[in-house]
């Protein structure tokens, strides 16, 4: 049993925890707030693009679509983006898109196919070389990024075009975290090459414009080689400004687990040591009378 020391000692080591866990929570819950607002405001923009990207390839077929939006014609190769979080103290939210991942990825291996693995985010990185190290390219960190932007999109965006150029891959599959609240977080996987049909929330494909005629100026092949780029670039800046709100709340929440439990641990430990200091104290009035009856 432990000492009335240890006991103190313990208490007071869980309730600096506490304090910590409690202030993480406060600093999470001020940062969701603005991660929220950016991912919501993102949300009507990506939506946008891609119904109008699926408006414009309407007028474009065979061999006149341009590559990243045809795709190669096969199969093969695929690779995977996986968007996590820098850092970890947020519940599942990391294992959750990893574990996506692993089973597509395990999919696929058993189907034959060619996996590659590019990582956004340090936690995905670290889950995901455990059993498919060999199959990651890349990790890119954005630890020291403070604040989310498009320029950061826009890179990786760039880099899985100049992939896809070098005949690198078929086919791309985007992972991360859509956000729903403060307690659910919705692991997601959306194809980026070849671009892909709009899909409403419950998974159809949307209907396009009520079936209006558009005219394009320039021709929709010209429109189509810049537009799909950046949609790539839209469509990877949205997914992770969800996985930014994602991680503060699933932080939030995490610390406030942690801070209850803490508190729970202190109240056990506390009647714990009241207990054996009263065992102690009833110990010693029993010798000192026991003494003074001898005598």
């Amino acid at each position: 049993m432990a000492s009335l020391k240890d006991l103190r000692n313990r208490i007071a080591s869980v309730k600096a925890t506490q304090k910590i866990t409690k202030a993480m929570q406060m600093v999470a819950a001020a940062k969701l707030r603005r991660a929220q607002e950016a991912a919501e405001a993102a949300r009507p923009y990506a939506e946008r693009m891609r119904t109008v990207l699926a408006n414009i390839t309407q007028a474009v077929s065979g061999s006149d679509a341009p590559a990243l939006m045809a795709g190669t014609g096969k199969d093969d190769t695929h690779l995977l983006i996986v968007c996590t979080a820098e850092r970890g103290l947020c519940g599942g939210f990391n294992s959750q898109i990893a574990r996506l991942a692993r089973e597509h990825t395990h999919r696929l291996v058993a189907e034959g196919k060619t996996v590659k693995i590019l990582c956004v985010g340090k936690k995905g990185y670290d889950i995901l070389r455990r059993d498919y190290g060999k199959l990651i390219i890349d990790r890119i960190d954005l630890r020291e990024v403070k604040q989310i932007g498009f320029a950061n999109a826009d890179a990786i965006a760039r880099r899985v075009i100049k992939l896809f150029e070098d005949g690198e891959f078929d086919v791309c599959t985007l992972f991360y975290s859509r956000f729903r609240s403060v307690i659910s977080q919705e692991p997601t996987a959306q194809q980026l090459i070849p671009a892909a049909a709009p899909a409403s929330e419950d998974g159809a494909t949307q209907e396009t414009a009520g079936g209006a005629v558009y005219e394009y100026e320039p021709d929709a092949e010209s429109i189509l080689s810049d537009l799909i780029p950046r949609n790539i670039a839209v469509q990877i800046f949205g997914a992770l400004l969800e996985n930014a709100a994602g991680e503060m709340g699933a932080k939030m929440t995490a610390m406030d687990n942690a801070t209850r439990n803490a508190g729970d641990m202190i109240n056990k430990l506390s009647i714990t040591y009241n207990r054996q200091r009263q065992a102690q104290i009833t110990k010693e009035l029993i010798e000192i009378i026991s003494g003074a009856e001898a005598l």
